[in-house]
C-alpha cells in the first residue's frame, strides 16, 4: 500500500476532506461526506484503488449543462483514486470516435447513445470486454438485469461474444401522460392494464370527449413517433425473443406478429373518434405540439404517450406531478409478458484498456457514482442499489420506479435497425399507416427496402 492509500485507509474521513481546492470549488455540493449520500462504498473503493500518476480520458456526447453533470462524477473518482481523470464531450461524438479508434489515438473510455456503434466497433476489434464479474454485477443489480447484459453483449473480432457495454444513463418511453383535474373531473381512474385503457378510450368517447393527442410530425424525421407505439406495442404482444428477433430481421418486418403490432397502433391512431383531429391530422401534427391538447379548457383530448422528454414541450411554467402527471403504458393483463419497458439509454466502454478504465467501470458500480447525477436532475438509471430519495424530483423518482418494476427492457428498435430502415423506411411506412395505407401492405415495402440493402 503507497503513502497515499495508508492514508485513506488509517483515516479516509479526514483524507477526503482535504479534498483538492479545484475540487472544492467545482464541486462544493457533492464533496466526499457532504448531503445525504451513503459514502461508504465510495470510502472503500478509495481505500482500495490507488491511480496516483495515471491518467484517464473519456469521451461522449454529453456537452453544455449534461458535460457538467458528470463532471463532478469524473472529479469524485480523480479525488478517490489519484488519477488525472477528464471528460471531453462532442456533438459529432460518433464520428470522432469511429477516427480516433481507426488512429489508434482513442480515449479510455467511450459513452455511447446507441448499442449499434459499440458492437460494430466491438466487431473490428475496438473495444475490450468489460472487467470480468461485470456481467454478473449487471444481472444482478440492474432491474431487468440480463436486458442490459444482452444490450451490452457484442462478438469481438474474434468472433467470441463478450460484455463490452455497461448501461448507466436511461431513457423512458413507456410513458402516458396526463393532466390529473381532467381526470378527476370526469371520474377517470389511471388504467393497471391493456385491457384497462382501451376501456378507458371508450368510456372517453361515450362521454363525448376525445381520448388522445398523437403527432408524428418532425421535419425530415416525420413518422419516429409512431415507430416508438409500434415498438412498446411489440413488447406487450411478443416475448422479448420475438421483438429482438424483428430487430435483426430474423422476424421479417411482414411477418403477421409485426403487422398486428402496427394494427394495435392503428387502434389508437386510425379509429376518428379516439384520436385528436383524427389519422390525417395525426401524420401533420408535429410531435412537440400534440401534447398541448391536454392543456386545453375542455381537453382536446385526455392522454398522450410519449417520452420522458416531452415535458421540454408543455407549456411554460408546467409543473410535472401537480399540472400534468403520467403512467406506465400498460401490459396486457390476459398475455403474460410481465411488465416490459421500452426505452434508451448510454451505455460505458473500454476504448483503450488500461487500469484506470477498469477502475472507472468498477466505480461505476457503485450507488454514488448514479446518484451524483440522480441529485443534480435529468438522470434515470436501472442500478437497482441506488437511494430513490436523491432523485431531484418527484418526476424522475415516479419514472425510476417504473423502471425498476420492469421485467423486461428493450432498447427502440429503430435505432438497432439499420439506418435506412429505422430512419427511413419505417418513420415513412407509418405516415403512410396512420393516413390509410394497409398495414400489411405497408410492412411488405419495408421488408422489401430491408431486403434490397443485404
Amino acid at each position: 500500500m503507497t503513502n497515499t492509500r495508508t492514508l485513506l485507509a488509517a483515516s479516509t474521513a479526514i483524507g477526503l476532506a482535504t479534498a483538492g481546492a479545484a475540487f472544492a470549488d467545482a464541486h462544493a455540493d457533492f464533496q466526499p461526506g457532504s448531503g445525504d449520500f451513503d459514502w461508504s462504498g465510495y470510502e472503500g473503493f478509495a481505500e482500495s484503488t490507488d491511480l496516483t500518476g495515471q491518467s484517464l480520458s473519456i469521451t461522449g456526447p454529453w456537452t453544455g449543462d449534461e458535460k457538467a453533470k458528470f463532471d463532478a462524477i469524473v472529479a469524485l473518482f480523480a479525488e478517490a483514486t489519484g488519477a488525472d481523470a477528464e471528460y471531453s464531450g462532442s456533438d459529432s461524438f460518433e464520428q470522432d470516435i469511429v477516427i480516433a479508434a481507426e488512429a489508434g489515438s482513442a480515449p479510455n473510455l467511450a459513452v455511447f447513445p446507441q448499442p449499434g456503434l459499440a458492437s460494430d466497433m466491438a466487431a473490428r476489434g475496438q473495444l475490450s470486454p468489460l472487467p470480468e464479474g461485470t456481467a454478473d454485477f449487471v444481472a444482478e443489480n440492474f432491474a431487468a438485469g440480463q436486458s442490459w447484459v444482452d444490450l451490452g453483449t457484442y462478438e469481438g473480432q474474434d468472433g467470441e461474444e463478450d460484455l463490452y457495454g455497461m448501461f448507466y444513463r436511461v431513457d423512458l418511453k413507456s410513458l402516458v401522460w396526463y393532466v390529473p383535474e381532467a381526470f378527476e373531473e370526469m371520474d377517470y381512474e389511471v388504467p393497471e392494464t391493456m385491457e384497462d385503457l382501451k376501456a378507458l378510450t371508450d368510456q372517453i368517447v361515450e362521454d363525448g370527449g376525445t381520448p388522445w393527442c398523437i403527432g408524428l410530425g418532425s421535419g425530415a424525421a416525420t413518422g419516429w413517433p409512431a415507430t416508438d407505439w409500434v415498438e412498446d406495442m411489440m413488447l406487450r404482444t411478443q416475448s422479448p425473443e420475438t421483438y429482438d428477433a424483428w430487430v435483426e430481421n430474423e422476424l421479417p418486418f411482414d411477418s403477421p406478429e409485426v403487422v398486428a403490432a402496427i394494427e394495435e397502433f392503428g387502434y389508437f391512431a386510425r379509429n376518428e373518434e379516439y384520436v385528436s383531429g383524427g389519422g390525417e391530422t395525426v401524420a401533420s401534427t408535429d410531435f412537440r405540439d400534440s401534447p398541448k391538447g391536454l392543456f386545453e379548457v375542455p381537453p382536446d383530448c385526455y392522454m398522450h404517450r410519449q417520452a420522458s422528454f416531452i415535458p421540454a414541450f408543455f407549456p411554460e411554467g408546467t409543473e410535472v406531478g401537480e399540472d400534468v402527471d403520467f403512467f406506465y403504458f400498460p401490459a396486457y393483463a390476459d398475455k403474460d409478458l410481465g411488465q416490459p419497458v421500452l426505452g434508451a439509454g448510454t451505455l460505458f466502454s473500454i476504448t483503450n484498456p488500461s487500469d484506470t478504465a477498469n477502475a472507472f467501470i468498477e466505480f461505476l458500480k457503485l450507488p454514488i457514482a448514479h446518484e451524483i447525477w440522480m441529485a443534480q436532475g435529468g438522470f434515470l438509471t436501472a442500478h437497482g442499489g441506488v437511494d430513490p430519495e436523491l432523485y431531484s424530483d418527484d418526476a424522475l423518482r415516479g419514472q425510476a420506479e417504473i423502471i425498476q418494476n420492469a421485467t423486461t427492457f428493450r432498447f427502440d428498435g429503430s435505432d438497432l435497425m439499420p439506418g435506412e430502415i429505422g430512419a427511413g423506411a419505417f418513420w415513412t411506412g407509418m405516415v403512410d399507416y396512420t393516413t390509410g395505407a394497409d398495414a400489411q401492405t405497408v410492412a411488405s415495402e419495408i421488408q422489401q427496402r430491408w431486403d434490397a440493402i443485404k
